[in-house]
């Protein structure tokens, strides 16, 4: 379908699962579902960060257009039609997050942030009851050496929220990525122990945005780790002054 060429000031109109709305230019399908009450399901995406698009659980079907698109970063068009659940999306999201867990190592029950993890919640939305791929079983290590904080590799979803608020928000750069596909794990520094870092500030927020159990605090039990994210709104805030 042609999409007509709007003025960069004028508004809008698109429709979104059968609802017409209307956008800014520049806003992505994400930026105006929220804005409408639709909930598109992400995992990597987290309002006030920059945008990754790993996950590809927002993947949305735009009319016309045979591949899927993931609405975090889809900038939205006159006219456009798009569909955020339909049984193809719900097939391809549920194969998603069947593969998150057959990658690493997710043991619910005894995971600290058991009850309080996006993962697990995101199954649970999807009815994803059991897995139908083989499980990988890696061997992967825990890095406990910071005084505060532990950091789990069978947890991780290799989402990089961890990697852009520690370098968008705190502006310490400590954790980065090393490695590709199935064997990217998140590192400190130069591939170092997270307690011997001289970068870290010791702030905490790679901790809560963290969506699983990968990165959370020492001394909490089983199904004791919330997620506290009050400075989420700063982030927001912050995102928003950048783009003006």
């Amino acid at each position: 379908m042609a999409r007509q060429k709007v003025p960069p000031t004028q508004a809008l109109t698109l429709t979104i699962d059968d609802q017409t709305v209307t956008a800014k230019p520049g806003q992505t399908v994400m930026d105006v579902a929220s804005e409408h009450g639709i909930d598109i399901p992400h995992l990597c995406y987290l309002d006030g960060l920059s945008i990754w698009g790993a996950c590809r659980l927002c993947v949305v079907e735009v009319e016309g257009q045979r591949r899927l698109f993931s609405a975090c970063s889809t900038e939205v068009a006159e006219g456009m039609v798009v569909s955020t659940d339909s049984p193809r999306l719900r097939h391809y999201r549920k194969v998603i997050v069947e593969m998150l867990f057959a990658e690493r190592n997710h043991i619910c029950a005894v995971c600290v942030s058991n009850g309080h993890c996006e993962l697990q919640a995101m199954a649970q939305r999807l009815g994803v009851d059991h897995i139908h791929i083989p499980y990988l079983n890696p061997q992967l290590s825990v890095d406990s050496s910071h005084d505060r904080f532990r950091l789990d590799h069978h947890r991780c979803i290799v989402c990089t929220r961890c990697v852009r608020v520690c370098a968008e928000v705190e502006g310490a750069s400590t954790k980065g990525m090393a490695g590709r596909g199935i064997m990217a794990r998140i590192i400190n520094d130069l591939n170092e122990p997270w307690g011997d870092s001289q970068t870290c500030t010791s702030c905490g927020k790679c901790v809560h945005v963290c969506p699983t159990g990968a990165l959370v605090e020492k001394g909490t039990a089983a199904a004791e780790m919330q997620k506290r994210r009050q400075f989420l709104p700063y982030l927001t805030v912050m995102r928003d002054n950048n783009h003006d």
